[in-house]
């Protein structure tokens, strides 16, 4: 009778200190690249690069087959993630720079809010209240001023790239706005990102934390560590479908960063207590930008820039150590605004964001072979990217995926179910499923008040 009161005692101890219980709080450790593509790592089927320690924590964890960014460039997929709200209810629908337009347009693009709003309430503001450390490190690009800055975000530690983001032998990183470091040719940037998150670590571990590691890479320009190069350019023959060489031995330091990172936790066994979370903000490059076209999507239509899926779809990697089963696979449909209600949820919190428009998924965390219907997901891109993509929006439903021009209003209608590189227009065909979803996208846009281009004066059709 006593062993099985000591067995039963045990049992409620390791329930209240596992991670999907609600005594403990586990470390979030959010690691996401720049332009990373959805077919570029090993793990999801490349040939070329070499990722092992990335592929390492989808076979220790959760991989996923349909994650989509909540904007093809990177500013408004960020701020889903910090916000839980669609890019378009924020109006913060292009990358921070965006300036592009098109003469021969009949639209101007739309105006648009170049910053995140101090009113908005974040993430790590989420999770700071709550009794976490919060640190980011690397690409922020949600606003400078002090207002919108990180540390007035929530983010206590900061360590934000500044100067020449896209140089990585020629930067600055800043702390609260101050400059802390500046390299010239010495310290590739890859590398010197993943010594902050390492220190983080080693200073926020007496608590919970939060880590929103946030590499630059594989982002153009095209700048490898030249001693990663050689494999690449030695196997370049043996492949019939080229690669960059360049582009792959980026991929390397970035997983290098990730096996460090992980190596750290282990260190400090905090493994079994931390969330470690691998994605990308947006679809990768697949034209010439600032040199060389760094990756191939295909089968995927597009790239960066586009509401078709090489713009949108993107890895997504959940590992927990003893809490998330080990070689697991969803095809659950999820989205960057989903991040905040799947944590609040996972971690008891009454979710303060009200207006979020994310749908948790913390269910497919405790079971992912379950099926979990995400329900409609829109994106909502009213400008004229540097990669060729045009004012347009889409929404998918189930397996169907319908793209609106905002310039011409043409529909496409696309059953990824079978056509994951949307080859085949089915609006003709499928008539009353392409009202169904244009009437849909049309009332989200309402609802959310979304940004529309603005009719181009200048315009002539001639």
């Amino acid at each position: 009778m006593k062993l099985k009161y000591l067995l039963f005692i045990n049992l409620l101890l390791w329930i209240s200190q596992s991670g999907f219980g609600q005594n403990v709080k586990p470390n979030i450790v959010f690691v996401m690249a720049d332009d990373l593509g959805y077919t570029d790592l090993s793990c999801y089927g490349n040939p070329y690069h070499r990722t092992p320690n990335i592929d390492s924590l989808a076979k220790k964890g959760l991989k996923f087959t349909q994650a989509y960014s909540a904007c093809p460039v990177c500013s408004p997929s960020r701020a889903a993630i910090m916000t839980g709200k669609y890019p378009a209810r924020l109006h913060l629908t292009n990358f921070i720079a965006g300036e592009r337009k098109d003469p021969r347009s009949n639209v101007l693009p739309a105006q648009w809010t170049r910053y995140l709003a101090s009113s908005e309430i974040t993430l790590a503001e989420i999770l700071k209240d709550n009794g976490y450390k919060t640190g980011i490190v690397g690409k922020w690009h949600l606003g400078s001023a002090d207002s919108s800055s990180p540390v007035n975000q929530g983010f206590e530690y900061d360590r934000v790239i500044a100067k020449n983001g896209l140089d990585y032998y020629n930067y600055s990183i800043t702390s609260n706005g101050k400059t802390v470091f500046e390299d010239h040719g010495k310290e590739y940037l890859t590398d010197k990102l993943t010594d902050y998150a390492v220190e983080y670590i080693n200073e926020s571990k007496s608590k919970p934390f939060f880590l929103y590691l946030t590499y630059s890479a594989p982002h153009v320009m095209l700048i490898p560590r030249a001693d990663k190069l050689n494999y690449y350019f030695s196997n370049y023959a043996k492949y019939k479908d080229k690669f960059n060489p360049n582009y792959a031995a980026m991929l390397e330091s970035m997983d290098d960063g990730v096996g460090r990172v992980v190596a750290e936790l282990a260190k400090n066994n905090l493994l079994e207590n931390t969330i470690i979370i691998f994605t990308s903000d947006n679809g990768g490059l697949g034209l010439a930008e600032l040199g060389p076209v760094p990756t191939n999507l295909a089968p995927l239509r597009k790239w960066k820039g586009h509401v078709y899926e090489g713009g949108i779809k993107i890895p997504l990697i959940f590992s927990w150590k003893g809490n998330i089963k080990e070689n697991m696979v969803t095809n659950n449909t999820v989205i960057g605004t989903d991040y905040v209600s799947t944590f609040c949820e996972l971690l008891g919190i009454n979710q303060t964001n009200k207006s979020g428009d994310g749908k948790s998924f913390y269910p497919v965390l405790k079971s992912p072979g379950q099926v979990a219907e995400r329900g409609a997901i829109f994106w909502h891109y009213p400008h004229f990217s540097n990669q060729e993509g045009r004012p347009s929006g889409a929404v998918r439903l189930g397996n169907y995926k319908l793209v609106e021009s905002y310039e011409t209003g043409k529909l496409e209608l696309f059953n990824l179910e079978n056509d994951i590189s949307e080859s085949k227009d089915l609006s003709a065909k499928l008539p009353s499923k392409t009202k169904e979803l244009a009437q849909l996208l049309k009332n989200w846009r309402k609802q959310v008040n979304a940004n529309m281009p603005e009719i181009n004066p200048d315009y002539s059709k001639k």
